[in-house]
């Protein structure tokens, strides 16, 4: 089966000359291969973070929530299904309470029941609980007959999103987002955490103004905005990395919510050497399973929660859904490969643009899969599984050079009715379609990715920070790099290349090969391994001499510390 095909290419370096003279010569190769080229770009102090003031409609949402408060209303906090939701909610419902609110209750939209946003299904919830004003985090930027529908009963709204809005916006009282085209915040990067944290920072200036003596450290609530930040997968851009550092440093110094420590024991992680890697790959993922899997108001009581043994609870019965969710993607998968494998034979090529549906494929999880085939065939894939009532909901994730959302928009434009609804960012997306349009959508789809993309832009490139020299092959190499950070989207963890001598190979657990190396060139005998290797390659016992993207990574087992090659691509010499 086709499979892309990956190219080895070294980043390039934009010009260190105003980064300190004192840095280390392979932190000012990296930082410079990634754009900065000043040193407060390094800077991870929270002084250092944009100011609330340049965020549009922040004054608005703080008369609206300062008179709230003042009023004793009841506030309900409308969240989404995901691990930035819950961050979001959790963030927002904490931050509120201790500064005086007395009626602050949350609402997490139930993904198979209530839809995305703040449907009208969500808000006669929240006004069969008494809501007076809704605050949505995380969503809302496309809910207009939500806002609508809350006018109407006379619940005042405020919109807090980080999404990509549409041609017009609801009728809010007030919406708070960088990405508004008024809005002269410096970063669009925000995470929904993140608009959260900013409102909450500017809420409470305004009741330290106002003389409100006893207020909230906002800062006791940065490892929520980390976590959200960092499973969002936004780009880590030089306020973002202020956020998510403060935030990793207040968990490594075991200053952090419950429900955080109860996700690092069930997932093996020792606090006080967390990555934000950790965050993306361990925590993340067993978060989002309650909204994937069962409804998420599950991880945001876990987030909420003061009580260790309660949130070990909560945190073991995430992680039972997340094993849960892993295996529903792995059969996921394989129909998917199948359905792929089918159309190649039938059409000689896979299309450009991939759209596919099978009508027992879990809606909470076509997400990951569309994410998972996106990997491997390296083009725009959207997964889609019934919703139950004649529609389908589906996911899709794109390449760099194709912006899936406008990719959305130009599909709605040229065939009207096609699509009911869409949203999302340039590399996810999100929509639903009446399952009857469903071979039409594919069509369709396929015919316009075509016309966007050329067969270049299929090629995986693998981008290399270049090769490492014998002497930089070690551990203090390897700590230095982890405390260099914090990696992430668009600010990558160091990948390097060389060629080495393969001494050893096995395969260990099912799909992962663990190796022994030695540099071409002469140097340390290293250990390696690459993770969910095709099997039916490796090992192979007559390959000797190999090419290698790897990562250099801390290996720590019974006490033992030591540098290991974690390796992204094997190419055999």
């Amino acid at each position: 089966m086709h499979k892309a095909k990956t190219e080895l290419r070294r980043r390039q370096a934009a010009d260190a000359a105003a980064l300190p003279a004192d840095l280390n010569p392979l932190l000012r190769r990296l930082y410079a291969q990634r754009g900065v080229t000043e040193a407060v770009a390094l800077e991870r102090g929270a002084k250092n973070l944009h100011s609330f003031h340049s965020l549009s409609g922040i004054d608005r949402a703080v008369d609206i929530l300062q008179r709230a408060l003042a009023d004793d209303l009841c506030i309900v906090i409308v969240g989404d299904f995901d691990a930035d939701g819950a961050t979001s909610t959790a963030l927002t419902v904490l931050a509120l309470r201790a500064m005086g609110g007395r009626n602050i209750k949350y609402l997490v939209p139930n993904r198979f029941d209530d839809g995305y946003g703040l449907s009208p299904e969500v808000v006669e919830q929240a006004a069969a609980r008494g809501a007076q004003l809704i605050v949505t985090v995380d969503n809302g930027i496309s809910s207009h007959a939500g806002v609508e529908l809350a006018h109407q009963k006379g619940i005042q709204v405020v919109v807090t999103d980080h999404h990509l809005p549409g041609e017009s916006l609801p009728a809010a009282d007030a919406i708070v987002n960088p990405n508004l085209s008024d809005c002269e915040f410096p970063s669009r990067a925000l995470a929904g955490v993140g608009v959260a944290f900013y409102l909450m920072l500017a809420l409470r200036a305004r009741l330290r103004d106002s003389g409100v003596a006893t207020l909230p450290n906002l800062a006791e609530w940065l490892d929520l905005v980390a976590l959200g930040t960092v499973a969002d997968v936004v780009p880590l851009d030089a306020n973002n990395r202020i956020l998510v550092w403060q935030g990793l440093s207040r968990i490594r110094a075991g200053k952090c919510r419950p429900g955080i420590r109860a996700l690092l024991e069930i997932a093996n992680r020792d606090a006080s050497k967390l990555a934000a890697s950790d965050l993306g790959f361990a925590l993340g993922p067993r978060l989002n399973a309650a909204g994937r899997l069962d409804d998420m108001s599950v991880g945001v009581a876990l987030l909420l929660s003061e009580d260790l043994g309660q949130a070990r609870m909560l945190a073991a019965e995430l992680d039972a859904l997340n094993q849960t969710r892993k295996e529903i993607e792995q059969g996921m998968q394989s129909e998917a490969l199948a359905l792929c494998n089918s159309l190649e034979q039938s059409s000689d090529a896979l299309p450009l643009g991939i759209a596919m549906y099978h009508s027992e494929w879990h809606q909470g999880v076509v997400g990951i899969l569309a994410s998972r085939l996106k990997e491997r065939f390296h083009r725009p894939v959207i997964a889609f599984a019934p919703a139950g009532d004649g529609t389908l909901k589906g996911s899709g994730r794109s390449i760099s050079g194709l912006h899936m959302r406008d990719v959305l928009e130009r599909l709605d434009t040229l065939n009207p009715g096609l699509i009911i609804k869409f949203g999302g960012h340039a590399m996810a997306a999100g929509l639903s379609l009446e399952e009857a349009k469903f071979d039409e959508f594919r069509q369709r789809f396929a015919e316009l990715v075509a016309d966007l993309l050329d067969a270049e832009s299929l090629q995986g490139v693998v981008w290399s920070d270049g090769e490492l020299m014998a002497q930089e092959l070690t551990l203090p190499t390897a700590e230095l790099l982890r405390d260099a950070g914090p990696w992430g989207q668009a600010f990558p963890e160091p990948t390097f290349d060389g060629k080495f001598k393969l001494l050893q190979q096995k395969l260990v657990g099912e799909r992962h090969l663990k190796m022994m190396l030695e540099p071409m060139g002469g140097g340390p005998l290293l250990d390696g391994i690459a993770f969910n290797i095709d099997t039916a390659l490796w090992p192979d016992p007559s390959v000797r001499h190999v090419e290698l993207a790897y990562k250099l990574d801390v290996n720590e087992f019974r006490g033992n510390r030591n540098v290991q090659l974690i390796i992204d691509h094997l190419w055999a010499l």
